[in-house]
């Protein structure tokens, strides 16, 4: 994940059609690029930030699909001088600062996926929590396979975790919802199963207790938007 920032001197159509236009001839052609999306700021504390997800299914996979990027982007514009003018022009839509982020993902956990039909920009709701690294809790598999992979209103769910970055405590997930509105329907529908999967007023104090231990309680919410031209 690459926080870029948005350049607010240049045009948003334009900027949409050039990262388009390099996703058309690079990134969805680049079979080690496994998944990616372009975020954009909706609901979250610097209106200027702008995610670039890529996914691999290896470590080695992220320098070697940089390199099978490289030589398709020569094939895309074989003259060195528009090559280059290309690049200056996607550059000049975003501010020189960046940071850089990677992260695990924990199938075993429970995850959702799905591939989008719909030319809307799509919710994306990220969840990052700090984990405990105690040792103890439990429940987070039980509560996904009960909860999260039966609510309808999430069309996906991934969660992943910290492997380089600056904070190992790490653990984020991404929620891809319809529209607005189908997050807060989605916090009935869960308040629903939870009462079905544990009836008793014991049995649920006892799994959240449990659940709890996880984490260290605290967590930050940032809602996006896609760009679904750019999903893979």
């Amino acid at each position: 994940m690459t926080t870029l920032h948005r350049n607010y001197d240049t045009d948003s159509k334009d900027w949409k059609a050039t990262e388009q236009e390099y996703f058309d001839k690079v990134t969805s052609k680049n079979d080690l690029i496994i998944g990616s999306e372009i975020l954009t700021h909706y609901y979250t504390e610097n209106s200027s930030e702008i995610i670039l997800v890529n996914v691999f299914k290896t470590w080695e996979d992220i320098e070697k699909a940089g390199t099978l990027s490289d030589e398709l982007a020569k094939k895309a514009w074989p003259d060195e001088k528009a090559r280059t003018a290309f690049f200056d022009k996607q550059n000049s839509y975003y501010l020189p600062q960046h940071s850089d982020e990677i992260y695990s993902s924990i199938e075993t956990i429970g995850q959702k996926e799905f591939k989008p039909s719909t030319k809307e920009p799509m919710i994306v709701y990220i969840r990052k929590s700090q984990m405990a690294m105690t040792g103890k809790g439990k429940g987070m598999k039980e509560y996904n396979e009960k909860i999260t992979l039966k609510d309808p209103y999430i069309k996906g769910y991934y969660p992943f975790r910290h492997a380089w970055g600056s904070d190992s405590r790490d653990f984020m997930e991404a929620y891809f919802y319809d529209s607005f509105g189908d997050i807060e329907k989605s916090n009935l529908k869960q308040d629903e199963l939870i009462k079905a999967a544990w009836p008793k007023e014991a049995d649920n104090k006892a799994f959240f207790d449990q659940l709890k231990l996880v984490f260290t309680g605290i967590h930050g919410d940032f809602i996006y938007h896609n760009l679904p031209g750019v999903s893979k």
